[in-house]
């Protein structure tokens, strides 16, 4: 990190989302985690058994205890441990979600002790000199959201539009920095399309129906944050791919990924780049693509089986950078990697990556890892560990890997 390009304000920080780290939720994933718990223990070999960890995991994934979020880390009754771990890492920023099923546990009823609470979690932040960066939404939403369709229907983006305007007047006035959505792609995709999340429905219309009310989704939330608060900054976290050709001189494999880029990494954007003050992007992989489908190189894998290229993050800085000009903050990058092997190597392969695109012009404006802490990742549950800091279950202890340590002291030095 000799010659450091980075600018003095840069944001340092680690994100995190409500669901994955609260406990103690009542939502539509919830409900989806009680439901299917015994299915994925059952089915676990099944989608695991490849992984090189199998013999590490297997009692674990095996087991419905796994699926089921629980009382999480209990994030909510402990975020003052959790943000001085922040500043022992020296880390100036920090993203949280706001969970809306709490706020709105049942239709048109607000919560005043979660919006109590919430306001006191943005505070405390404040007090330790941290930039809070809000998320309106990560997926969970209120059952009887869910239960009247939810994004598949437009007419229930009234529901939305409330949510947001109720959060904005009650918490605005401590956050300049807000993100509507998380990775909307991800969640049509693999929700609608695919089938393995709620509502586990595999229909191509449906989802294309899910993407486009998301675009609308922010699109109004940009107009009730902005026309509040004018000066904050408001976008989206969205979840883009290093799509790169397996033969760089087959003319069907370059079309493939042109293609492949446009629908994951660029359709959204291109709709909403009038409502975006930077350009949130979340990174975790580059994916090799040829007329014949998926053909990344064999290692080095993470835990959960996912091709790590971390340099990959420059190329895809520059290309968000010279199609829309806009500032950048990386709102997610990290890798699941139980035993620290890969971390440390990895962010400084990711920082060495932001310097190349900071020298070729790009607005970058900063960092923030995932996750701060192991948490619950959604239908894997609890087994991949993607934290800067473990976290003991039992105990609920906190304890900083040795490349999270590496990570503050390379940031002291810039």
């Amino acid at each position: 990190m000799t010659n450091s390009l980075f600018p003095k304000h840069f944001l340092w920080g680690a994100s995190t989302a409500a669901h994955q780290v609260e406990g103690g939720n009542h939502n539509q994933w919830t409900v989806w985690e009680r439901a299917n718990a015994e299915r994925l223990a059952a089915n676990a070999p099944e989608r695991y058994r490849h992984l090189p960890n199998w013999p590490a995991i297997k009692e674990q994934v095996c087991d419905p205890h796994n699926y089921i979020s629980g009382n999480g880390i209990e994030h909510y009754s402990r975020y003052a441990e959790d943000f001085k771990l922040v500043k022992a890492l020296g880390l100036n920023t920090f993203r949280f979600g706001i969970e809306w099923s709490r706020l709105e546990p049942r239709e048109g009823e607000w919560d005043d002790t979660a919006i109590a609470h919430y306001r006191t979690y943005i505070a405390a932040l404040r007090k330790q000199h941290i930039e809070p960066v809000l998320t309106l939404w990560h997926w969970t939403m209120p059952t009887w959201f869910t239960d009247k369709g939810a994004f598949e229907k437009r007419q229930n983006l009234h529901y939305w539009r409330r949510y947001v305007k109720k959060v904005c007047d009650e918490l605005g006035a401590g956050v300049s920095y807000v993100l509507t959505l998380n990775e909307p792609n991800v969640y049509a995709s693999v929700s609608y399309m695919e089938g393995r999340w709620p509502p586990q429905k595999h229909n191509a219309l449906r989802m294309l129906g899910v993407y486009g009310n998301l675009a609308r989704a922010h699109r109004q939330a940009y107009e009730i944050w902005k026309k509040r608060y004018p000066k904050a900054r408001v976008s989206i976290a969205a979840q883009l791919a290093n799509g790169q050709p397996r033969s760089r001189y087959n003319p069907l494999d370059r079309l493939i990924v042109c293609f492949t880029d446009y629908l994951w990494n660029w359709w959204f954007l291109d709709r909403t780049r009038g409502q975006l003050d930077f350009i949130g992007l979340n990174y975790y992989f580059t994916q090799y693509l040829s007329w014949r489908g998926l053909r990344n190189p064999a290692g080095p894998l993470n835990d959960l089986g996912w091709y790590m290229e971390p340099r990959g993050i420059g190329r895809l800085l520059q290309a968000v950078w010279r199609r829309y000009k806009k500032p950048i903050i990386i709102t997610e990058n990290g890798v699941a990697d139980t035993t620290d092997t890969h971390r440390q190597w990895w962010i400084a392969e990711t920082m060495q990556a932001m310097q190349d695109a900071l020298r070729a012009g790009v607005q970058l404006e900063g960092y923030l890892h995932w996750s701060l802490l192991d948490n619950f990742e959604w239908s894997d549950g609890w087994w991949p560990h993607f934290g800067l800091i473990a976290v003991d279950r039992t105990t609920m202890q906190r304890t900083i890997r040795p490349s999270a340590r590496w990570f503050a002291e390379q940031i002291k030095k810039l």
